[in-house]
């Protein structure tokens, strides 16, 4: 069987809740996955055919009306892979975050170029929160999994909490810097020996 992906086995996992639907699954991961495991729509509508293929899911036709449409479900080897899966180390975490490049570039544009970006990374994680906070006080589709969910969104709370805090840091640092290439008299090695301090130190 070949290795599958991190979104296959997110596809096989949704699957051992229920059956569902191409549409059905792209939507939910949308809905509860996309808060730490972000993909385009398009590319999850492929993966419960490979999970057919490899003996992990079936697939049945059915009709809704006169639109016929393919509901895919896990095997019993579908449920023992996932569970083969959950015992694996985790791959070690990545981040894609492009406000950060434009960050780590600054220096090749203007002063003003950076602040707009650190306002536009603070009202993206404002947004972010917001719609964490309507998810988590709405309706949960599977109740009976909601500590799970209570432990994923604590961390993405935190995570979104950070983003708006450092933010507002960043920018009032900025405001006294000549230009993006000139800090003038801010004191980066300060900064950088606080940082190297509070890392030592951490673990929380």
């Amino acid at each position: 069987m070949p290795r599958r992906t991190t979104t296959s086995y997110a596809i096989l996992g949704l699957l051992a809740l229920k059956p569902w639907t191409t549409y059905e699954l792209a939507k939910q991961v949308q809905r509860s996955l996309n808060w730490f495991w972000p993909r385009a729509e398009r590319k999850l509508y492929d993966e419960p055919k490979g999970l057919v293929a490899d003996g992990l899911a079936t697939a049945r036709a059915e009709k809704t009306g006169k639109r016929p449409r393919t509901v895919y479900d896990i095997t019993p080897e579908g449920r023992a892979e996932l569970a083969r899966w959950l015992g694996e180390p985790p791959a070690p975490r990545t981040t894609e975050f492009e406000g950060m490049v434009k960050v780590f570039f600054a220096d090749g544009g203007s002063r003003e170029q950076l602040l707009d970006t650190l306002d536009r990374m603070e009202a993206d994680a404002q947004q972010r929160l917001a719609e964490l906070a309507t998810y988590a006080a709405g309706p949960k589709p599977f109740p009976e999994r909601r500590h799970i969910s209570a432990l994923c969104l604590e961390l993405h709370l935190e995570q979104e909490s950070t983003v708006v805090r450092w933010s507002r840091w960043a920018r009032e640092q900025v405001k006294s810097w000549s230009a993006a290439a000139d800090p003038g008299d801010w004191d980066a090695e300060a900064v950088l020996a606080s940082l190297a301090q509070r890392a030592a130190l951490n673990p929380g």
